[in-house]
């Protein structure tokens, strides 16, 4: 069994040239591809996989982070191929109105010059805003198998990794009134509506929890811990009423990224599996032992999966 992850599926955009997407032609021949190769698993026989402690061979597609291209392109496609996925989303944009700090990240390198933005971020930090004790463990454990031009990686790990969560938001303020103005415009669009994520689980996906504001998990005291998957379960049952199963995924994930209390607080919340970046299939002591580390593997390790 083998678990597949995607971010943004979409087509090109000319105002955001650089943006690291699967282009949805691409997505359209990589289904074909997983069909020819590998067939779909069935929801039900893989849910019942966690009653019978034995896998079932095929493609389970997960989408992480709520992104609306995720109803205007992949929804469609699902239902018109007859397939199900599991859509995993933060809340913060529905609680704050605002983009998450990792999105609006991805926002400026998608629209900037990656020096032009590292150059203007190092006169806005200094060492006394970095969480040094975990810098050489990020820095040989992140962005492996993406690919990044120098200074997109260094920017990227400094606000996603290595910047205290105290200085981050603000830092990331600056940049966006200096480069990205029109913030709130691009609110309005950037993710699922809530109406969307009823309609999505109506028809059959499985929605889960990808925390709160999509930190870096390991990076958190338990307490925060605890919110960040609570309050997440809570304010999605709010919008689709009642949970089928509950299911988590670790923002930006990696065994770098949670922790062993993590896992601890999700099997109290009875959470029925979670799934973590790891490159291999699915294995029934997997589903045995380990069911709040599932493996999953990047949409770029298969072939049309690559971003352009």
């Amino acid at each position: 069994m083998k678990a597949i992850m995607y971010h943004y599926v979409r087509p090109f955009e000319k105002d955001y040239p650089n943006l690291k997407k699967l282009h949805f032609e691409d997505f359209k021949r990589q289904l074909d591809y997983f069909q020819s190769q590998f067939g779909f698993v069935n929801k039900n026989d893989f849910i019942n996989c966690f009653n019978t402690n034995k896998i079932v061979n095929g493609i389970i597609l997960t989408f992480d982070d709520g992104f609306s291209c995720h109803y205007d392109f992949v929804f469609k496609e699902l239902k018109k191929r007859g397939l199900w996925g599991i859509f995993y989303i933060p809340v913060q944009p529905y609680l704050e109105h605002k983009l998450l700090d990792v999105h609006r990240t991805h926002i400026l390198l998608a629209k900037y010059n990656s020096k032009k933005l590292f150059e203007f971020l190092d006169e806005k930090i200094d060492k006394m805003m970095f969480d040094e004790s975990r810098i050489d463990e990020f820095k040989s454990k992140t962005y492996l198998t993406q690919k990044n031009d120098d200074y997109s990686l260094i920017f990227k790990r400094t606000l996603n990794y290595y910047i205290s969560y105290e200085f981050r938001e603000k830092v990331l303020d600056k940049l966006m009134e200096k480069f990205v103005p029109n913030e709130k415009e691009i609110l309005q669009s950037y993710y699922l509506t809530k109406k969307q994520i009823i309609e999505i689980h109506k028809a059959g996906m499985i929605i889960g929890s990808h925390t709160v504001n999509h930190p870096v998990m390991s990076r958190l005291g338990n307490e925060e811990q605890e919110f960040q998957i609570k309050k997440s379960f809570d304010f999605l049952e709010g919008i689709i009423q009642k949970f089928h199963h509950k299911t988590f995924c670790y923002p930006y994930g990696g065994f770098h990224s949670f922790t062993s209390q993590t896992q601890s607080i999700l099997s109290r919340e009875n959470c029925l599996y979670s799934f973590n970046v790891e490159e291999r299939d699915i294995q029934d002591i997997d589903i045995q032992l380990r069911p709040q580390v599932l493996p999953r593997y990047d949409c770029n390790q298969f072939p049309y999966g690559q971003p352009r």
